[in-house]
């Protein structure tokens, strides 16, 4: 035991002196990227890989180089790889999906301490906006669900996709504003409920409003829904640069899940870059008052309400713009997509990364979508191949084919996030990468008394007299 921890701060000290950092980094990941291109369904190499993006971020290496790092990885290399196998590119657009839903839920539980349990209702506002106006339900309003005639025209152009992106925003955020005004009164356990009282509202809402007038079509949804139209001479010019690389040329829809992952990926850039301006402003020093102690900061001049309304308003915003975003990516949504479950699997992100850390979350939304799509998915199918194999368990001599679907690990997610919530909350309350801020205040170095006497000395005793 000893000699594996003196290898491991022996390999620590290394990874952070020198050149070796950028050494290492560059080749791990030219490695990872070759097993998967070369590989393609190995998704064991497909995660090996993304834990690349872990040392780029948290290795001692220059900003221009980790930034250029980035930019090889997110625009050369995934794009690459996600023609070779398209499951990757729906595995990193579910994380940046939820990575923006963890970021807007930060903003309200982990800047300024309100738990909301109803979070996923400002996603369904964003889907469902551009669900309506993008598709050919406004011309069913008076149509029974599962008869809309055929030839129904859209009733907007596909490119106004482009439009909807900001007003899903404005939307949410109006939204989120309407939903504070009322709940703000409350505080602590009931601030929680009420909020899950609204997710649940919206989500019942959305399933029945589709009479007397149908808005939603109810519980079959809204399909079609219209995706954007795409250049085709940049269509033509990517093929033209992955083809030597890939052997064909991408399909249309590599090409749209290649676009939304752009647009995803741009969008969390410009969520990161106003929160990081918010949390150093004054807006979120207020926030960090309002979280630690809301009767101080008020004692203090600081307008709690307008800045806990400012938090759901702008947490709401990046809930609805993804919330367009997913309905143009799926050509389809139903109430099923916007649950309660959603809403805690978001706030599990935010507490397994660390609240108000903003790497963390991101991680937090990496590893939660990667432990549900890819590790119990790809175990539960390893299980079913090996049911159909006729096989033997060894030792023990028990058919496989006999082994009950129950113990498919993919039926245990809810419990292995809990259990793993329960762990982080034992041992790391912090998250995996702790709010710097919370790290201030958790290394203040301890003040102590100069007049305070050393321990083992004795005062002198006063013999003299006066």
């Amino acid at each position: 035991m000893k000699k594996t921890l003196t290898f491991f701060h022996t390999f620590q000290t290394l990874m952070t002196t020198g050149k070796t950092p950028y050494i290492f980094t560059s080749v791990y990941l030219v490695l990872t990227t070759l097993l998967v291109y070369i590989f393609p369904q190995q998704q064991f190499f497909f995660l090996l890989f993304l834990v690349s993006a872990w040392f780029i971020y948290s290795l001692p290496m220059s900003r221009n180089f980790k930034l250029g790092l980035g930019i090889v990885v997110a625009l050369f290399i995934v794009p690459v790889l996600g023609v070779r196998n398209i499951f990757y590119f729906e595995v990193i657009f579910q994380i940046c999906i939820f990575a923006a839903l963890a970021l807007g839920l930060n903003i309200v539980v982990g800047f300024t301490g309100l738990l909301n349990l109803g979070y996923v209702a400002f996603y369904a506002v964003g889907a469902y906006l551009w669900a309506f106006f993008g598709s050919q339900q406004a011309y069913l309003l008076h149509v029974i669900p599962g008869t809309a005639p055929a030839n129904t025209p859209f009733l907007l152009p596909p490119d106004a996709f482009y439009l909807f992106i900001p007003l899903g925003m404005i939307a949410a955020a109006v939204v989120g504003v309407l939903l504070g005004l009322p709940v703000l009164r409350v505080r602590g356990d009931y601030l929680a409920i009420v909020t899950l009282g609204f997710g649940e509202v919206i989500r019942v809402l959305a399933n029945n409003l589709d009479k007397p007038v149908n808005l939603t079509n109810g519980p079959q949804g809204i399909t079609p829904i219209q995706r954007p139209t795409l250049p085709q001479p940049v269509m033509d010019g990517i093929n033209a640069m992955l083809y030597p690389l890939i052997g064909r040329y991408a399909t249309l829809d590599e090409f749209y899940n290649m676009f939304f992952y752009v647009i995803a990926l741009v969008i969390i850039i410009v969520i990161i870059a106003v929160i990081i301006r918010l949390d150093d402003s004054k807006i979120g020093r207020a926030w960090a008052a309002i979280r630690e102690d809301e009767l101080a900061a008020a004692a203090m001049g600081i307008n709690v309400v307008n800045y806990k309304l400012l938090a759901f308003a702008v947490g709401a915003a990046c809930a609805g713009t993804m919330g367009v975003l997913l309905a143009a990516s799926r050509t389809f949504i139903s109430p099923e997509s916007f649950s309660f479950m959603q809403s805690i699997g978001v706030l599990s992100m935010v507490i397994l990364g660390g609240l108000g850390s903003i790497p963390g979350v991101i991680l937090g939304a990496a590893v939660v979508v990667v432990l549900n799509l890819q590790i119990l998915q790809g175990l539960s199918l390893w299980l079913s191949s090996l049911r159909q194999s006729g096989g033997v368990i060894p030792v023990i001599n028990f058919a496989w084919s006999s082994l009950s679907n129950q113990l498919d690990p993919a039926q245990y997610q809810r419990m292995i996030f809990g259990l793993i919530l329960i762990l982080m909350m034992i041992y790391r309350q912090e998250g995996l990468i702790p709010a710097k801020r919370r790290m201030r205040g958790l290394e203040q170095p301890v003040i102590e008394d100069e007049n305070a006497t050393p321990q083992g000395d004795k005062p002198e005793a006063n013999h003299g007299a006066a």
